[in-house]
C-alpha cells in the first residue's frame, strides 16, 4: 500500500442547521487501502462518506481528492472526478422498475460515444465481478434476495472503473455467511483492482476481515485513525469499550480461528 494520500479533508464542517455533526475534522486516505470508519450514533458517518463522495456540500473546510480542490471545480470537472468513484448505499438504492444489468448501466449512460452494446457487456462484466449469478442481470430487485441486492448495489458503484469506492454498511442485514462473503469480495476486489475503499461499518467482524486502517468517529472529529492493533490500545472511554467489549472479543475470536485455519 503506497502512503500517498488520494483524499486529503482538512477543518472539515457539516451541519444541520444548529446540530454540528462534524468540526474541524482532519482524514487522510490513503491510496490502495481499505480504511474502515466506525462510530458511534449520530457521529456522522454516513454523513461524512456522503460529503466526501459529493453528494452533499460541508459548511466549512477543504475537501481534496487527487490533488484537486473538490469543493471549487466547475461542473464539467466535477464529473470527471465523480467518475473516478463509485459509491454503494446501505439499502442498495437501486431503481426498482429497472433490471440489474439496467441499473448498473445507468452511470454509462453519462459517458459520451458508448454505444449500447459496450454498455450491456460491461455491465455483465461487473455483475459477474460483484459475484452475482449470470441469470441476475434480468432480474429485478424485488426478485433479489438482500445479499444480491446488495451485490447488485456494489456492481453499479464499480461501473466506471473507480478508484476510489465508498460502501455504506455494506454487510448491514446479511446473516453471517453472507456478511463473510461479502467480506472477502471487497477485500478480492480491492486487491485485484488496486481499489481505495472507504467503509463505513459497525461490523467488527468487516473491521478485522477487511480493513488495512480503521477511523473512529467521535466528538464531532475524527478522533483517532491506525490499525486494528492500534485500536486495542487507544485508552478513549468508547474506542476501549467499542473493541473490547463482548462483540470484539468473539470478533477477534474469529478471526484468530480464521488465522490458524489458513
Amino acid at each position: 500500500m503506497s502512503a500517498d494520500a488520494v483524499i486529503r479533508l482538512r477543518g472539515l464542517r457539516n451541519a444541520f442547521g444548529p446540530a454540528v455533526v462534524h468540526d474541524d475534522l482532519d482524514l487522510d486516505i490513503l491510496r490502495g487501502e481499505v480504511l474502515g470508519v466506525v462510530g458511534g450514533s449520530g457521529t456522522g458517518k454516513s454523513v461524512l462518506l456522503r460529503t466526501i463522495a459529493g453528494l452533499r456540500r460541508p459548511q466549512g473546510g477543504s475537501i481534496e481528492i487527487f490533488g484537486q480542490d473538490a469543493l471549487a471545480l466547475n461542473d464539467d470537472d466535477r464529473r470527471t472526478l465523480d467518475r473516478r468513484m463509485g459509491v454503494m448505499f446501505q439499502d442498495g438504492a437501486l431503481f426498482s422498475a429497472l433490471t440489474v444489468r439496467e441499473n448498473v448501466e445507468v452511470p454509462m449512460r453519462g459517458v459520451p460515444g458508448l454505444a449500447r452494446d459496450v454498455r450491456r457487456s460491461l455491465a455483465d462484466l461487473k455483475i459477474a465481478l460483484s459475484g452475482l449469478p449470470w441469470a441476475a442481470g434480468d432480474k429485478y430487485p424485488s426478485e433479489l434476495s438482500g445479499g444480491m441486492r446488495k451485490r447488485a448495489g456494489l456492481a453499479r458503484a464499480l461501473a466506471l472503473d473507480p478508484e476510489v469506492v465508498f460502501l455504506d454498511e455494506p454487510t448491514a442485514g446479511l446473516d453471517p455467511i453472507g456478511a463473510t462473503a461479502f467480506d472477502e469480495l471487497i477485500k478480492g476486489l480491492s486487491r485485484t483492482l488496486g481499489l481505495t475503499v472507504f467503509l463505513v461499518t459497525h461490523d467488527l467482524d468487516t473491521l478485522h476481515a477487511t480493513c488495512d486502517r480503521i477511523a473512529v468517529l467521535a466528538e464531532k472529529r475524527v478522533l483517532v485513525t491506525g490499525t486494528m492493533a492500534e485500536m486495542l490500545k487507544v485508552d478513549h472511554p468508547w474506542v476501549h469499550e467499542y473493541f473490547h467489549g463482548p462483540r470484539a472479543r468473539a470478533a477477534q475470536d474469529t478471526a484468530g480461528q480464521t488465522g490458524e485455519e489458513g
